[in-house]
């Protein structure tokens, strides 16, 4: 299976149900929102499935990529899919593992946009908001997918100096944004 990316190129994903990519309506729309912050940006893509949204990021100019998913196999299908899509004066990291251990590990990166697209009944959302903040650089946005049912407001999103700045939903699907405050 595969997923197009800016009507150029294709990605790999897995098959079965192991991942769930994102829909290619809410892709788009997120690339849109930050269209103007995406080029030379150091984008960090939290269970990163296919990596879709990283190559997307590398396809629009990114400078830095860094996938992080738990699922050996979706890594492997990452690391293929980056290394077909990174030009010369790009990079990228993959970290396979559990991405709340993989967060605490990762050095102060400055990220500047961060995807964050966890399985929606996961019990990811507060862990990966409260120790994202010292990654994300002073103007930085991240971006979570979660179910339009699913509020995320039973997280004290605040105390991790996280401000809600936009919500926007696209079917089923729906994405708030957060900026450091």
């Amino acid at each position: 299976m595969s997923i197009r990316i800016s009507g150029v190129t294709s990605v790999k994903t897995l098959s079965g149900l192991a991942t769930r990519p994102t829909p290619s309506k809410v892709r788009a729309a997120v690339f849109n929102i930050w269209q103007w912050k995406v080029r030379r940006s150091h984008w960090l893509d939290l269970c990163s499935g296919s990596g879709a949204m990283s190559a997307e990021a590398l396809v629009k100019g990114a400078s830095f990529v860094t996938a992080v998913e738990a699922s050996r196999a979706a890594c492997k299908i990452i690391q293929q899919n980056l290394e077909k899509i990174c030009k010369p004066d790009q990079g990228f990291e993959i970290h396979c593992g559990d991405v709340v251990k993989v967060l605490a590990k990762l050095r102060a990166s400055n990220y500047d946009l961060i995807y964050f697209d966890p399985p929606y009944q996961s019990q990811l959302y507060q862990p990966v908001l409260q120790a994202i903040a010292p990654l994300m650089s002073q103007d930085a946005v991240i971006a979570v997918e979660h179910a339009r049912e699913r509020s995320l407001e039973e997280i004290s999103y605040e105390l991790f100096n996280l401000k809600l700045i936009d919500q926007r939903m696209y079917g089923q699907t729906s994405v708030s944004f957060f900026n450091k405050f």
